[in-house]
Formats: C-alpha cells, structure tokens, sequence
C-alpha cells in the first residue's frame, strides 16, 4: 500500500508523505495556479529538492492528503514551527488540481489537522497565513473556525500587485466548543 490512514476523515485521509511522490509534488510547485496562493512562486523547485525536502521531514507532522474513495493524492498539508514550551504551531496545505478545490477537502483537512495538533499533540493555539487575494482559501479557512488575527499590509508582491498578509489563529477552547455543537 502507498498510503497508511494516520488520520481519517469521510472525504480524505492524511498519511505520511511518500517519497515516490516528490514527482508529482514538484510538478505541482512548480505550478503558478499553486504557488501563487502559497506564495513560493519564486522558488525553483527540483525533484531533487523535493526529495530531500519529503526526507528531512520525516520528523515533522507533514502528511499527504489523499481522497478516500481512490487513494489518490490530493496535496499535502502540516502543523510546522511547533513551539512546545508555548504549545502553539503554524498549518498550512495545498490541493494541487484545480478539480479538487472547492469540494470540501480543505475545510476536512483543516478540520483533521485541529483534532490532531489539539488532541494529540496537546497544543493550544494554530495560526496560518493567507494572502488577501485568496477569498477561497479565507472562506474555507474561516468555516473551520479559524479567526482573523493580524494583517501584514502589501507584504506580497505577485504579478504586479502587492497583497496584504493576513493571519489567521484558532485556540484549542475555540475547537472544543466548536465540536460540543456537532
């Protein structure tokens, strides 16, 4: 089997990443439709890179997304710069296919990645950051219950415009009660 089901959701699962994937991985960051959104557009990205980069963070929480119902790769996601003394880390994620957007996948990955950092890891606050340009990205970030925390103003600068950056947080008090109303 290529994926192992760490954390299951009804749409997706997340697995730990597979190093056959850096292939696709990289054909994907090296896409402006993603690496726009995930502001990396200038980065090179090699397979050679890539596969180091999937190595080295084997001791990190980066997980491939995959759909449930095909075992296909969808993207990948993580909880990174975790300070444990502060119980608190960033997350992120990318769909790589332009079909898989909009579909719910995000909101679940989300979702699985608070119950994971809350539940498991013991942590107390998530953040992430998002540029002002990705309403997409904002919408779904604020249905999983993330919250508007701070504003970098025009501190992205892509395609001849520059973009504010905007951070988003949620607590771990804030998922809980989130969860009691399910």
């Amino acid at each position: 089997m290529r994926y192992y089901r760490k954390i299951a959701g009804e749409k997706v699962y997340l697995s730990p990443m597979n190093a056959d994937d850096a292939e696709q991985y990289t054909e994907w960051l090296n896409r402006r439709d993603v690496t726009d959104n995930v502001g990396n557009t200038d980065l090179m990205m090699t397979l050679e890179g890539e596969r180091a980069w999937i190595s080295q963070e084997r001791d990190q929480y980066q997980f491939a997304i995959v759909e449930q119902s095909s075992n296909r790769l969808l993207g990948n996601c993580g909880i990174q710069n975790i300070n444990w003394r502060r119980r608190c880390a960033e997350i992120g994620l990318f769909l790589g296919e332009e079909e898989s957007r909009g579909k719910g996948y995000g909101r679940e990955v989300l979702e699985l990645l608070q119950e994971y950092a809350f539940d498991v890891l013991n942590l107390h606050s998530l953040s992430l950051r998002v540029y002002s340009f990705n309403t997409r990205a904002i919408k779904c970030y604020e249905k999983a219950g993330f919250s508007h925390c701070g504003r970098l103003r025009e501190a992205y600068y892509i395609n001849g415009m520059y973009h504010d950056m905007l951070f988003m947080d949620i607590l771990n008090g804030e998922w809980q009660k989130k969860q009691e109303k399910r």
